[in-house]
């Protein structure tokens, strides 16, 4: 009897544009079964699509990382079902600009709340379910700009801050979670937002994700310093 191969799955937080959108493209076209996470799905009519031309492989959750409800409420979608890879992508700048004497302090806590504590609650709400699975990989992009010794240019010190915060966290998951077999990794973003048309952001997106995905051949882990 020929065996059956089991399909890897993964979960992608902020998939209704950018990386995420490109991850889920790119995920589906290896054969994963994908679950695309955004705030509004109503609004996101390119993801949508995709989900359309999917053949159901494709489901997309509402979840807003900041909101704690939200996150448990598309984990109780997913009870029971492994998830191979959790990939936290959601993330923001922030305000520009902010330098000593010219902090918007709640424009700060929210860049925290989405780029720090947000990969927290979705790692949280979603551990049993990679737990479940076979590979156990959990994985948040970060940034060359959360890391201290690269720091010689100042300014960005929301985004910054987050970064490295969240470098931390998932440092202390890895950690916490190697006694369940889960590998928790970050992985940098190295390309910047601003400045590209549409094509060529969309080019760069494919470009970055194709490195990215490296992590699931074991290559391309950043290591957290």
């Amino acid at each position: 009897m020929r065996a059956v191969l089991k399909v890897p799955s993964v979960l992608i937080t902020g998939a209704n544009r950018g990386l995420g959108f490109e991850f889920a493209k790119q995920y589906l076209a290896d054969g994963w079964e994908v679950y695309s996470t955004c705030r509004d799905p109503v609004a996101a009519s390119e993801l949508r699509r995709l989900a359309e031309d999917s053949g159901e492989r494709l489901q997309i959750l509402v979840m807003d990382v900041t909101d704690l409800g939200s996150v448990q409420a598309a984990a109780s979608e997913l009870d029971e079902q492994a998830i191979d890879l959790l990939l936290n992508n959601s993330g923001i700048i922030g305000a520009q600009a902010q330098r000593i004497g010219n902090i918007d302090y709640d424009a700060w806590a929210k860049v925290l709340d989405v780029n720090t504590l947000g990969p927290m609650r979705v790692a949280e709400a979603f551990v049993e379910n990679v737990a479940r699975s076979d590979r156990k990989l959990i994985v948040t992009l970060t940034s060359g700009m959360g890391s201290l010794a690269d720091n010689t240019s100042g300014g960005s010190i929301a985004y910054r801050s987050s970064k490295a915060a969240v470098n931390m966290v998932m440092r202390s998951l890895a950690i916490d979670l190697t006694s369940r077999g889960i590998t928790c990794v970050v992985v940098k973003s190295r390309l910047g937002t601003d400045g590209y048309g549409r094509r060529e952001r969309h080019l760069n997106d494919a470009r970055e994700c194709d490195c990215a995905k490296g992590v699931d051949r074991d290559f391309w882990v950043s290591a957290i310093r």
